[in-house]
């Protein structure tokens, strides 16, 4: 999807490009030759921009990775009290039901005799 849109918008600025080049061709060559001459001197004062900018970048995608391996282990510790906990009830339930069964049936042999 974003292919299309990208491939849409090149083709819109090639149209562009080609539109102002039919109506204004003098115009559209001096544009052209004006970018060719100022590139050389306007790329290199914009390498430490794009550098500052891809290192931003790289030290929030660092942050950012850490953050989540914090929160992932955070939330699996959460999860196994969760199941230790539900473990342990059910283990009391268990117990419970163990002994009212055992009193149940010492009551029944008393009551028998």
């Amino acid at each position: 999807m974003a292919q299309i849109q990208l491939q849409q918008l090149g083709n819109s600025l090639l149209n562009q490009v080609k539109n102002a080049y039919i109506n204004h061709p003098l115009k559209t060559l001096a544009i052209g030759f004006g970018v060719a001459i100022v590139a050389p001197t306007v790329l290199p004062l914009a390498k430490p921009l794009a550098k500052a900018a891809i290192k931003g970048g790289v030290s929030l995608y660092e942050k950012t990775k850490g953050a989540i391996a914090e929160t992932g282990e955070v939330i699996g510790d959460i999860v196994a009290e969760a199941k230790a906990e539900a473990a342990a009830e059910q283990a009391k339930k268990i117990t419970v039901a163990a002994g009212l069964t055992a009193t149940s049936n010492a009551q029944q042999d008393g009551q028998d005799n």
